[in-house]
């Protein structure tokens, strides 16, 4: 729709009129933030009654397997639909293969099971990757000169993604950035019956400077060292080929895409969903969250009013569920 001069003059037409109070600002607000449109992502480790904060992400803690359902069962009476469900991998078990990524008795899958147990109502999402689980901190398997193999590494996250889906984990995500990974565990899925484990694809996962404090929260930042990922997550400067990305995952087979990070992307969510109109997801990533706690600490920010606008202005550019640290607390303040 284009408006011209012909169509609306001053004084007949004040834009201010509607904004003049609160109930007509509520009939004509374009976009409404729920519970229903968040998901909150969560770090598991092993133990039990463990706590254990992650210094740069300020109010984020890993916690153990039991405090996990508490935790799952206030998400569910706030209406919170899902979780993200990402596991600190022991040093111990870490190889260079990522072996501990399939394992049916991992930290991961025992997870899911007793998530599903405590809580089948609310939904799990597993991330499909293997830096929590390599010694060198990379998604994928290297050659001897560090390269990430793609159909190597396609191999080892397609049996990763069935031992969640045999654990009862209602979406996997693979997060890696491998070609033809999302075609591949379809297959695999299929072929086990797993026909309504859905797949939430990263299609569009960039080589971001934004994740700096989830690599520390899952303990992948000191085995990376001064590693890149620069090989498969996209460039930043690039928005024609996170749609290419998109169109291929979700010929596929994905059910659902994300676009991440996310306030600095809404450009590529505004296209994917204008052009594409599929379920599309954003993840309000690590270093997001900091920079916004940092900012509320100083008192520079209001916690809740910046919280809210940043949370509906991901809404507002076309997703469809946020990824986001701030989730349990959003969904309490939309209680009220």
């Amino acid at each position: 729709m284009s408006f011209t001069n012909s169509q609306r003059f001053f004084p007949e037409t004040r834009m201010r009129r509607m904004r003049a109070d609160d109930f007509s600002r509520r009939l004509m607000r374009e976009n409404v933030l729920t519970p229903d449109d968040l998901i909150y992502p969560v770090f598991v480790i092993e133990g039990e009654n463990q706590r254990e904060a992650v210094p740069s992400m300020p109010g984020v803690e890993r916690m153990s397997i039991d405090l996990l359902v508490r935790e799952a069962r206030e998400l569910v009476s706030l209406g919170v639909p899902a979780i993200a469900l990402f596991p600190v991998t022991p040093l111990s078990v870490k190889t260079e293969l990522a072996e501990e990524a399939y394992n049916p008795d991992g930290l991961a899958q025992r997870a899911v099971k007793a998530l599903k147990d405590a809580c089948p109502e609310l939904g799990v999402i597993t991330d499909v990757a293997l830096d929590p689980f390599t010694t060198h901190g990379q998604d994928g398997i290297i050659d001897a000169s560090g390269y990430v193999l793609n159909d190597r590494t396609v191999d080892t996250l397609v049996r990763q993604a069935l031992s969640h889906a045999e654990a009862g984990a209602d979406i996997v995500a693979p997060s890696d950035m491998m070609d033809g990974r999302i075609g591949s565990i379809r297959e695999e899925l299929e072929i086990n019956s797993h026909v309504n484990t859905r797949i939430m694809a990263y299609s569009a996962k960039y080589a971001s400077a934004y994740y700096g404090p989830f690599r520390d929260a899952v303990g992948s930042a000191g085995n990376l060292g001064k590693g890149n990922k620069f090989n498969y997550q996209m460039d930043p400067a690039n928005s024609d080929e996170a749609l290419h990305e998109v169109a291929l995952d979700l010929a596929e087979g994905a059910d659902m895409v994300m676009v991440k990070p996310g306030m600095p992307y809404l450009d590529i969510v505004r296209r994917v969903k204008h052009e594409l109109k599929v379920p599309t997801f954003v993840y309000q990533v690590s270093g997001e969250y900091a920079m916004h706690m940092a900012a509320f600490q100083n008192g520079w920010l209001d916690e809740r009013s910046v919280m809210m606008e940043s949370l509906t202005c991901i809404k507002r550019a076309g997703c469809d569920g946020i990824l986001t640290y701030f989730a349990k607390r959003a969904a309490q303040l939309l209680n009220e």
